[in-house]
């Protein structure tokens, strides 16, 4: 990995979007507004239910995915790629040519998002820390899903917030992010505190305090798959969405993902180059600085949009950012697709033709080392563009119809459409903020 992929996260920008950003912005901010005017005029009752909406999945499907030799192989699996990138780590060289750095911040980092898109909460079936818990519980004749202690409540998923942090912080701000060591302290860290929270609390820590889990339980929402009274069904997207549970910090879960990718863009911008081309202040502290009022600044934002209405007697204001947080799981996915589309796709094939190598001593163990990588995607800038921009689009059209829907429900019949103004404001910044990113990385 000579190129400095690594180090230039979220690689495209300008140089794939051969279009006029002043029109793909006006466009979008139309789509919106359209949106909500539709939405007010023709959207006036609930339509998304979670605890009615979906039909059973066809009989062959459930047995298929709930038998133990399904859930089995997905446990194998994820063990068998953990122990791979532990072994590339542990026993690697300390070059960008490690397959490690790809699998960690390119296949677990990006790749968690298609993944739980296309296939529902994906990383709770493969995680690795679940299946050593599960392994632990075994040996000691213990129950995975009892710790000693019950999980906070008022905890929610701040620790995941927490996780989620530290692994934006060590991928766009650390400079030591692509050397081996810091990734390995990182990894060895991550799979202690799991453990331990698995054996103190059970699988309850894993859905509320494992960041990759909550992340990919997340995105998980706007897949067609659903569990309801422990049968498999499918329905539509965003009424999955509307069965995401409100808990303490999923704002700021929301503001982590969201701010981060938004940072990321910002930190290759010209005008943050030159920035810190020309201070005297250290550039790391700048960078940690920035990705922090990115992250605080996006959370703010939109707590204030959502915070900003009128609410009935039994209803606090400030219970309406988190009970609204669903509504920018689709954002997310669509700055996610903008962003890294071009670099999960080709990194990501480069990191498997690596992975054949773990070692660096010219070997072939997996038969991919003699692959190349397809770079047809950067081949066609008019179509990556179309796509890039399309997705961030799409992504706040969904937020609003969520959004939208959920107004409906909470908010007071006077409310119901003014309420929303504010928060539209919030996505309209967003959606101008997030093109303009997306053009002057």
């Amino acid at each position: 990995m000579n190129d400095g992929r690594y180090l230039a996260h979220g690689i495209g920008g300008a140089k794939d979007l051969p279009l006029s950003p002043e029109l793909a912005i006006a466009g979008a901010v139309a789509a919106l507004t359209v949106s909500f005017t539709v939405l007010a005029v023709a959207w006036r009752s609930p339509r998304y239910d979670a605890a009615t909406s979906g039909r059973p999945a066809p009989a062959w499907l459930e047995a298929v995915v709930d038998s133990a030799a399904f859930r089995i192989a997905l446990r194998v699996f994820g063990m068998a790629v953990f122990l791979w990138g532990a072994y590339a780590a542990v026993l690697g060289q300390d070059l960008l040519t490690n397959p490690i750095f790809g699998m960690f911040y390119v296949w677990l980092w990006v790749g968690i998002v298609p993944l739980s898109l296309f296939f529902g909460p994906a990383w709770k079936a493969i995680s690795p820390v679940r299946t050593i818990n599960l392994a632990f519980a075994k040996i000691s004749g213990s129950d995975p899903d009892e710790g000693v202690f019950r999980y906070p409540e008022r905890l929610g998923v701040w620790p995941a917030a927490i996780g989620l942090y530290a692994f934006v912080w060590m991928e766009l701000v650390y400079r030591f992010s692509t050397e081996l060591g810091p990734v390995r302290l990182w990894i060895a860290a991550y799979v202690a505190v799991m453990l331990l929270g698995g054996a103190l609390f059970g699988n309850t820590f894993y859905e509320r305090a494992d960041p990759f889990e909550v992340y990919s339980s997340l995105v998980a929402k706007l897949s067609p798959w659903g569990r309801r009274d422990g049968r498999l069904i499918v329905r539509s997207p965003l009424a999955n969405l509307d069965s995401v549970t409100v808990r303490p910090g999923l704002v700021a879960v929301m503001a982590v993902l969201f701010g981060s990718t938004a940072f990321d863009s910002f930190k290759e911008s010209s005008p943050w180059v030159r920035y810190i081309q020309s201070s005297e202040v250290s550039v790391s502290l700048l960078n940690n600085l920035a990705l922090l009022a990115f992250v605080v600044g996006v959370g703010l934002i939109f707590a204030a949009g959502t915070a900003a209405t009128g609410v009935g007697s039994g209803t606090s204001r400030w219970s309406l950012p988190n009970q609204f947080a669903h509504s920018v799981v689709p954002i997310i996915v669509g700055y996610i697709v903008a962003h890294y589309l071009t670099y999960f796709v080709e990194v990501g094939q480069l990191t498997l033709i690596q992975a054949s190598d773990p070692l660096g001593e010219g070997q072939n163990l997996l038969g991919t080392g003699d692959w190349s990588v397809n770079y047809w995607l950067s081949y066609h800038p008019t179509l990556l563009a179309s796509t890039k921009v399309l997705a961030v689009v799409l992504g706040h059209v969904v937020g609003v119809v969520a959004a939208h829907d959920r107004a409906i429900k909470l908010l007071p019949k006077r409310h119901q459409l003014t309420g929303q103004l504010p928060l539209l404001v919030a996505m309209v910044a967003f959606t101008v903020g997030g093109l303009y990113l997306l053009f002057a990385a």
